[in-house]
């Protein structure tokens, strides 16, 4: 699964993404500083997975993790191919949900792209460039279709689909065909999104959030963020004692780096299981629904080929009575085949054949 980081240029990705995955991509006073996409791999924050360690004591703790990808700044036109868009707009469809960064900070030595800086401005005329990319693949779509007497059906539901973005609206589906089209569209504007809205340290730590109240008032129900991503990079390289500290002197609300990264992995629609066999024990991701044969192929290919059986327990009850073993003599390990839902925080041993 992989989160993309949009928004128009330096209002902040590129920080972000450094802050979040330690990497080092390029951060400029200029449009366009990243042109590639920057990729980088980030664990999860998982309180189940640190009480596991606490308890079982393994060699190796390992957390589940996303992909984030930090992709290059949309400008007014980017759905027509201005500034790199048609490459940029690619990049966007490759990502499976959106992290929206919106600049909210004023600094005369970073330039705006539109000369001054109105985070509602932006967020508008970004999702309009989506809106607008939407529509111009549905209605080359409609264009091809209209040719094939057999996909009236799909042309009638395109034409609905082309209304709705006609009209600033995100288009919905009423049963499983029509969701299965609009999968196979792969629109931007049904990308679940998280914003992010950079502040500087004084508007945070002072509690000024009229630009966030005017946000909210034109994004309804989405999750917005209001965080100074400047500060969070710079903590985001000091030791764990060192950035309490800086973060308490500076007023700053805790972790909220980790906030974006739940927030956005909240938004995949997945699940966390745990394996601890061996000396390692480790968190995994599936999408929610998937049984238990497709959590076997998740860790292993061999472990989905050879599947037998799976012994499940609850992490409630590990933490409860402490060890897996005492589990087993009260038992509450339960023994589950192929077609098992995978709950989330199961704690999954598979047995498969050699």
């Amino acid at each position: 699964m992989k989160i993309g980081i949009i928004g128009y240029p330096n209002v902040g990705k590129s920080t972000l993404f450094n802050a979040l995955t330690g990497a080092h991509a390029q951060v400029a006073n200029y449009p366009f500083t990243t042109v590639d996409k920057n990729l980088g791999i980030v664990p999860i924050p998982d309180k189940r997975l640190e009480v596991l360690g606490s308890l079982l004591h393994p060699a190796k703790l390992t957390p589940a993790a996303v992909e984030f990808v930090d992709i290059a700044g949309l400008v007014k036109g980017a759905s027509k191919g201005e500034g790199l868009g048609n490459r940029f707009l690619a990049h966007i469809r490759e990502v499976d949900c959106l992290v929206h960064v919106a600049r909210a900070f004023t600094d005369p030595e970073v330039v705006h792209v539109h000369g001054c800086v109105e985070p509602l401005s932006d967020v508008q005329s970004v999702n309009l460039e989506l809106f607008l990319a939407d529509l111009d693949v549905v209605v080359k779509r409609v264009e091809k279709m209209k040719k094939r007497v057999e996909a009236r059906e799909e042309v009638s539901f395109l034409e609905k689909v082309r209304d709705a973005l006609e009209k600033g609206e995100v288009p919905t589906a009423k049963d499983e065909r029509e969701i299965l089209h609009l999968r196979e569209y792969n629109l931007l504007t049904m990308k679940p999104c998280v914003y992010v809205l950079n502040m500087d340290e004084g508007s945070l730590a002072r509690g000024e959030f009229r630009v966030l109240e005017e946000m909210r008032g034109f994004l309804g129900e989405a999750r917005i963020l209001p965080v100074c991503l400047k500060s969070e990079y710079e903590l985001s390289v000091l030791e764990p004692s060192e950035r309490a500290m800086m973060r308490k002197e500076l007023g700053l609300q805790d972790f909220s780096l980790d906030r974006i990264i739940e927030e956005s992995y909240n938004m995949l629609n997945l699940i966390r299981f745990y394996t601890i066999k061996g000396e390692e024990t480790r968190a995994w991701t599936l999408p929610r629904g998937c049984n238990v044969l497709e959590a076997a192929y998740r860790v292993h290919s061999d472990m989905g080929d050879k599947f037998i059986r799976a012994e499940v327990f609850a992490f409630d009850d590990l933490t409860t009575y402490g060890s897996p073993h005492t589990l087993r003599e009260r038992g509450l390990v339960r023994t589950e085949g192929r077609e098992y839902i995978v709950q989330e925080g199961d704690i999954i041993l598979i047995k498969f054949g050699v």
